[in-house]
This record gives structure tokens, C-alpha cells and sequence, in this order.
């Protein structure tokens, strides 16, 4: 899938991506390139996947 960061806290090292109208969760951990830090408005592809606790979250997470 595509989307585009909108929201990233450094500090938490959560954010969520907007992708045709929706907004999915992500942590740091699940960016690909391993620097755990990613920039608002960057575009990325990623996979959906069900997280542990029962929400939708991103992962595999690539800048594009």
C-alpha cells in the first residue's frame, strides 16, 4: 500500500499514515531502513498487519 506520514513523535516513536482516507498506527521499530525515525509528509509503501492488541497497525515501512 501507499500513504503519506502525517503525524510522527520522535520522543514515543509512534505516527500514523494516511492512506485513501484512513489513518493507520505504526511504531518505529516497523520502518524498514532500521533508523527508527521517519519525517511528517514523507510517502511510503507498507504492509497492514494485525497487531497483538487488536487494531491495525503498519509495518515495513519504506520511504519512496
Amino acid at each position: 500500500m501507499q500513504g503519506k506520514v502525517i503525524s510522527f513523535d520522535h520522543h514515543v516513536g509512534l505516527g500514523i499514515i494516511e492512506c485513501l482516507g484512513e489513518e493507520i498506527p505504526f511504531h518505529c521499530i516497523n520502518i524498514a531502513d532500521g533508523t527508527r525515525n521517519i519525517e511528517v509528509g514523507a510517502n511510503v509503501t507498507f504492509e497492514k498487519f494485525n497487531h497483538p492488541r487488536g487494531r491495525e497497525e503498519a509495518k515495513n515501512i519504506i520511504k519512496f
